[in-house]
């Protein structure tokens, strides 16, 4: 399927959002996800499927001074 990924076009095969993180290969839990601009909380990754077409920001924390 494909799905936008932090502004990206990227072709997928993942069903759902705890799929797509592990094979984009993000490990941990300091992130958040927004789908189709919405936050979705990290207790529903793994209900959440994915829809061709779906926008996916993937959100790291950042330090700055």
């Amino acid at each position: 399927m494909r799905v936008i990924v932090n502004g990206e076009a990227r072709e997928i095969s993942a069903s759902r959002v705890d799929a797509l993180l592990s094979e984009l290969e993000y490990e941990g839990t300091h992130f958040a996800i927004a789908l189709n601009y919405d936050v979705l909380p990290k207790s529903r990754w793994a209900a959440t499927p994915l829809k061709n077409g779906d926008e996916i920001e993937i959100i790291t924390p950042r330090q700055g001074g």
